[in-house]
């Protein structure tokens, strides 16, 4: 008899697959090999329990490419102020990855006491994120933030040294996660997160993943990237097709002008497009 799970953690051949309040280590079946199919943390399966193999995978709510995880229901980007510096730029990166595969991003600060003199400038940003509908919140708000992780499936991710593995220990303090230093040298931490694991708590499930300051738009489109700048949705242009770059009559532009639309905001969306158009042509 074939009974459904989620697979948690993934180490070398093993799979460990959550049923309801037991967790089974399992091993794939030698079809996903043949047929070049990849599992993932996060994958719904059906498993034979008694030979303790996934026989088939169920479909995909969503996929991630990096890091390799499906059926993510929530994001928490963690941003930190110093040590990475704060990038609206990156930060944007994950808002437009999230976006794009149907996944609410929410969007955690951290390191606030290295800043606290220097805080102003950071306000209007801040402040404009939340007026387009994002969930922000502070590390220190630890009830706060459980509760935006109930009943979600929650992948953590930012900068390396951002202090992903250091709010997952604050919030659970039974995992006892390696947390690393900030190599004065490069300006970022080392990474500590050596796999991907879906942890189980009370009614949340949480990832901690390898650390990363790099992401790739090759396999979106330049209306996936576009369309995930939520608050473009709000003007009409003259052209429906309009990319907001170099068309007149663009509302859009108009709209940065008069800073409706945070410039920052603006100028990632237009170096997002010419990254992927850039990437794309060297293909």
């Amino acid at each position: 008899m074939k009974i459904k799970g989620q697979i948690i953690k993934n180490i070398s051949d093993n799979f460990e697959v959550s049923i309801d309040e037991k967790v089974i280590t399992c091993k794939c079946r030698g079809k996903f090999r043949n047929n070049k199919q990849t599992l993932l943390v996060g994958d719904f399966v059906l498993i034979d329990e008694n030979s303790k193999t996934i026989e088939e995978l169920l479909p995909r709510k969503n996929e991630l490419i990096r890091p390799r995880v499906s059926n993510i229901t929530q994001g928490l980007i963690i941003t930190s102020f110093k040590n990475p510096d704060f990038s609206t730029n990156l930060l944007d990166k994950f808002i437009t990855l999230l976006e794009i595969n149907h996944i609410k991003p929410v969007i955690c600060l951290t390191k606030k006491d290295l800043i606290t003199n220097d805080f102003n400038k950071f306000t209007g940003i801040i402040d404009y994120y939340k007026k387009i509908g994002y969930a922000v919140v502070e590390n220190t708000e630890v009830n706060k933030i459980k509760k935006l992780l109930e009943n979600n499936v929650t992948v953590f991710m930012g900068q390396t040294g951002a202090g992903k593995s250091t709010l997952l220990n604050k919030l659970f303090e039974d995992l006892n996660l390696k947390t690393g230093e900030i190599s004065l040298a490069l300006g970022r931490g080392r990474h500590t997160t050596r796999h991907i694991e879906i942890f189980l708590k009370d009614n949340m499930k949480v990832l901690d993943t390898p650390g990363f300051s790099a992401l790739d738009f090759l396999s979106f489109s330049r209306d996936d990237i576009k369309n995930s700048f939520r608050e473009f949705s709000q003007y009409s242009c003259k052209y429906s097709d309009c990319m907001h770059l170099k068309e007149e009559d663009c509302l859009v532009k108009e709209a940065v002008e008069r800073k409706e639309i945070l410039l920052s905001r603006y100028l990632n969306y237009k170096s997002f497009i010419e990254e992927f158009d850039c990437k794309g042509r060297l293909r």
